[in-house]
């Protein structure tokens, strides 16, 4: 159990250093997002 939770925390830290700041990391899920939507119209408009 303990292992898991260690494991958990490193995960999260790795996460908000490499974005710096939740604002960051805020931006950085929203071009994701944005990057999913354009794949999915572009699909859509092959279709």
């Amino acid at each position: 159990m303990m292992k898991k939770v260690l494991a958990a925390s490193l995960v999260v830290a790795f996460v908000l250093t490499g974005c710096n700041t939740f604002k960051g990391m805020g931006k950085d899920v929203s071009k994701a997002g944005d990057a999913v939507s354009n794949t999915a119209e572009k699909t859509e408009n092959k279709m």
